[in-house]
């Protein structure tokens, strides 16, 4: 390698291996480069392709669960609809029950009336007959004009009778025929009756299915993170517990109790169910579960031991003013430099848990602040014991230190 200048010329003499370590020094540069380029882009693909993955994924199953409720109510609307057509028939069937035992005891005092007339008619018959063996030649004719009256008086009896018989017999065969008519659409509401409460029945399970499933991951969550459930639901109830209003005494029809009660538990089952999510999502809302760094970085150090010593978080790296986002809602109860950790800032959330960001270049926030989940509050940096820019994440439960990737990795399994 010649080098000239105005008034000489030098030369440098490289040996083979120094070429060789030259380009190997300059190529495996290239390739680190290469290789981190790469890194970073996958990471963040990957980063915003599951993000918006979870959010179909949420918002098809809340989805599925608003057409579950839609149809639970339209199938509740019809039994009702159906109870009510049922006793309305009922009510049909009774009344004509009632008419058909009234022209049946119609029907009876006619048929005693007519024996009644019919033994006077014989009596009248004999008596005539009698009249005319030993009438005398004197009254022969003033009988003979009375009978022929009496026989006509009676048969205008009979006639009515009979014609009232008729019209009875007329309406005791309307009257079976229309109680066997309401008598079969009773049975047929109740066999649709019957088939509504079965589909009610199966959408309760179907949804009572969907909503336990969906507490399942919940549940986990919490357990993964080292918290107990059940006290996280009470401390959240606790704080949730206000009722009131007036209450008004409730009737309804005892009628399909069986059937009806058996909805009405899977119902309430399914509320209970219901409140337990709705109460694990208040409890999620105050819990740190979002990431603190939205853009690009790589984890440069786990939780664990790290040199020996105890690593009580774990470590972002990024350039120098990458946004910091709060990871849950909080106060902050520190926000200034302390130590080892240079620019630091705590987040005191509920349920006894704290988060730490450390080595910050900028502090956004001050002491006393309310902060909201994905607010922004500092800038990345390299301040305090560090050997390059990079964010020290912690989480500590009531002031225990514990892993910070076990709420990240919990709220990817849950959103």
């Amino acid at each position: 390698m010649f080098l000239r200048s105005e008034d000489a010329t030098r030369f440098v003499r490289l040996t083979p291996l120094t070429q060789l370590a030259g380009i190997g020094g300059i190529s495996l540069v290239f390739g680190w480069t290469l290789v981190a380029s790469s890194i970073l882009a996958i990471d963040a693909i990957s980063s915003g392709s599951s993000r918006d993955q979870v959010q179909r994924t949420q918002a098809a199953f809340e989805e599925r669960l608003n057409q579950l409720s839609e149809e639970r109510d339209a199938r509740a609307a019809e039994a009702v609809a159906a109870q009510n057509r049922f006793a309305v028939a009922l009510e049909q069937v009774s009344q004509m029950q009632s008419k058909l035992l009234a022209s049946e005891e119609g029907r009876r005092e006619l048929e005693t009336g007519l024996g009644a007339v019919q033994s006077t008619l014989r009596d009248a018959i004999t008596e005539r007959n009698d009249a005319q063996r030993i009438a005398a030649t004197t009254t022969e004719g003033a009988d003979v004009a009375a009978t022929p009256a009496r026989d006509e008086e009676v048969s205008t009896a009979l006639d009515i009778l009979s014609g009232e018989l008729r019209q009875a017999a007329t309406e005791r065969a309307s009257a079976v025929q229309q109680a066997e008519e309401a008598q079969k659409a009773a049975d047929d509401l109740t066999v649709e009756r019957d088939e509504i409460l079965a589909r009610n029945d199966e959408i309760l399970t179907q949804l009572e299915n969907a909503v336990t499933v969906s507490v399942e991951p919940l549940d986990d969550v919490f357990r993964s993170v080292g918290m107990n459930p059940e006290d996280v639901l009470s401390t959240i109830r606790s704080g949730y517990s206000g009722q009131g209003g007036p209450l008004t005494p409730v009737s309804r029809s005892t009628r399909g109790d069986a059937a009806l009660s058996q909805g009405e538990t899977k119902a309430n089952q399914i509320i209970v169910t219901l409140d337990q999510m709705n109460t694990y999502r208040i409890a999620m809302e105050k819990l740190p579960l979002a990431m603190p760094v939205k853009s690009s970085f790589r984890y440069s150090s786990n939780f664990g031991r790290r040199w020996g010593r105890r690593h009580e978080g774990i470590d972002m790296a990024a350039p120098i003013g990458t946004p910091v986002y709060a990871t849950g809602d909080g106060v902050i109860t520190h926000a200034s430099r302390q130590g080892a950790y240079g620019n630091l800032i705590k987040i005191e959330h509920e349920l006894g848990v704290e988060t730490r960001f450390g080595h910050l270049s900028r502090i956004r926030v001050k002491v006393g602040q309310r902060v909201s989940q994905g607010e922004l509050i500092g800038d990345m940096g390299n301040t305090g014991r560090s050997t390059g820019p990079h964010l020290h994440y912690e989480v500590r439960m009531n002031g225990r230190a514990v892993d910070p990737m076990s709420f990240i990795k919990a709220a990817d399994n849950v959103f």
